[in-house]
């Protein structure tokens, strides 16, 4: 479904690019020694080479490289062979140098693309631009004294591969999808954490509108959002304010705005630099990187299945819908327990068990799959258990509750509190002839033609054996001794 702005004077669509910095999962800094983990004190992983102190050369991490070409094989892009580390010139307090090293005409990584999976079923395919490899700033700290902001440069110097898509976003939904599955990738090859709460990953939306057919418009740039919920938030308020500005009489001005999650406002920052006003020249500390072939294939050999490969295997080899098989591999670790419950039994049934029951429960507590007090092995003896007729699927749910509660396993919860299925034939008839007996004038109604009083009498066996009466051999048998 098209996205469209109805305005007081026709329809307008959006046009959105993104650029999404992620932080390289790696030990060290993208050109010094110094640790690059979250959540240490201020100011104590900085080398002298993230504090630009004179004389300080960089030395390009190898292993930051190599996250770098994963993520671009990942993202099915180019590798270019040879790269090149410029110089991107301003001033910022937390950018010590004065520059920040960076890509611009030469970057590591060149065309790719991502197919994204929409709201309504279908999928599209958007484009990526380019990956480049460069280092973040530090952060200004603003709230721990009345008068002075504080410079904190753990961050600087830490690697970040950015990733810029083609303006073939078109909508809010499409922009989060697009956000989710880029995470979701780097993710499963464990190149960036994806945490956007921790800053490792944030984005910069480029939105502008235009009258449908027409040429691209002006773009503003929001920068640094860093929640899915922020980036719909912001691309509506944006698209909404261009309209009206444009509708007014008035042009859009090419600039980096923020977006205010109080007012849910956009607000200008300052002009959108070009190119050009960051004076880009290639560092002359670094000489430009060549990748040899031998390299981009030996890690081409390390990739993980991927999340479009598995969602499409686990549809072919597990009858699973598109929609479960989206919901199951959208975290590496989520698929991965999915498969070990599936392996060698009902997959379907195994899916259920997973989707329904356990994410339900881990939901409602707020925890992940990992934090799960349930093992994969032990769900999977549970639907053994549903699938031999040793328990039948309403017990099983209160065999789930205990497993989730004390972390025991279902055979020993079966067995100490003796819930086993009855599936001896002559055990039950002696029950149903007991309720046949017991209900006369119901079983006069029922042949009388009043059909819907068969589940009174599956339900009065049921409750008489406690629930553990197979429930075939319940309706097999009052179908038979229930006919006039």
């Amino acid at each position: 479904m098209t996205y469209q702005i109805q305005g007081e004077k026709g329809t307008w669509e959006v046009v959105i690019g993104m650029e999404v910095h992620a932080q390289v999962i790696a030990e060290s800094k993208l050109f010094s020694g110094a640790a690059a983990s979250f959540g240490a004190e201020p100011n104590s992983q900085v080398s002298l080479v993230d504090a630009a102190m004179p004389g300080m050369l960089p030395v390009l991490n190898e292993y930051c490289v190599e996250q770098a070409i994963r993520t671009g094989l990942g993202l099915n892009a180019q590798i270019n062979k040879t790269s090149v580390f410029e110089r991107k010139n301003y001033f910022y307090p937390d950018l010590p140098q004065g520059y920040q090293i960076s890509q611009f005409l030469h970057p590591i990584v060149g065309k790719g693309e991502i197919e994204i999976d929409l709201p309504d079923g279908s999928a599209k395919t958007i484009g990526i631009t380019r990956l480049h490899l460069e280092q973040d700033a530090g952060k200004s700290v603003h709230d721990q004294h009345p008068t002075k902001s504080y410079v904190d440069l753990n961050r600087s110097g830490c690697a970040l591969m950015e990733i810029v898509s083609e303006p073939d976003i078109r909508s809010p939904d499409e922009a989060t999808a697009y956000l989710s599955k880029l995470r979701m990738i780097l993710r499963y090859l464990d190149t960036c954490d994806g945490n956007m709460e921790e800053g490792s990953m944030r984005a910069d939306v480029n939105i502008s509108v235009r009258r449908p057919g027409d040429g691209l418009g002006t773009r503003c740039e929001v920068k640094n959002v860093n929640s899915l919920k922020a980036v719909q938030q912001a691309i509506e308020y944006e698209a909404q304010r261009q309209v009206e500005i444009i509708e007014g009489g008035g042009t859009i001005n090419q600039e980096t705005r923020l977006w205010d999650p109080a007012k849910q406002e956009t607000r200008s920052m300052r002009s959108k630099e070009e190119a050009h006003d960051y004076r880009y020249f290639p560092d002359p500390d670094l000489l430009p990187l060549h990748v040899a072939d031998t390299w981009i294939e030996r890690v081409r050999e390390t990739l993980p299945e991927l999340p479009d490969q598995k969602k499409h295997r686990f549809m072919k080899d597990f009858g699973l819908s598109a929609y479960d098989a989206n919901v199951l591999i959208a975290e590496r670790v989520r698929a991965d327990y999915y498969e070990t419950v599936a392996k060698g039994r009902d997959a379907k049934l195994a899916a259920n068990w997973v989707l329904n029951e356990l994410l339900g429960a881990l939901n409602k507590d707020n925890k992940s799959i990992s934090e799960s007090t349930i093992a994969a092995g032990q769900l999977g003896a549970l639907v053994d258990l549903i699938s031999d007729n040793t328990i039948s699927g309403k017990i099983a749910k209160d065999v789930f509750a205990e497993m989730y509660k004390s972390g025991k396993d279902p055979v020993q919860i079966v067995e100490e509190k003796g819930l086993k299925q009855v599936t001896d034939t002559g055990a039950i008839e002696k029950i149903v002839d007991e309720v046949i007996a017991e209900n006369p004038d119901n079983v006069a109604a029922y042949r009388s033609g009043k059909d819907k009083l068969f589940g009174f009498f599956v339900g009065q066996v049921m409750k008489k054996s406690q629930g553990k009466a197979n429930p075939n051999i319940i309706n097999e048998l009052l179908k038979k001794k229930l006919s006039p």
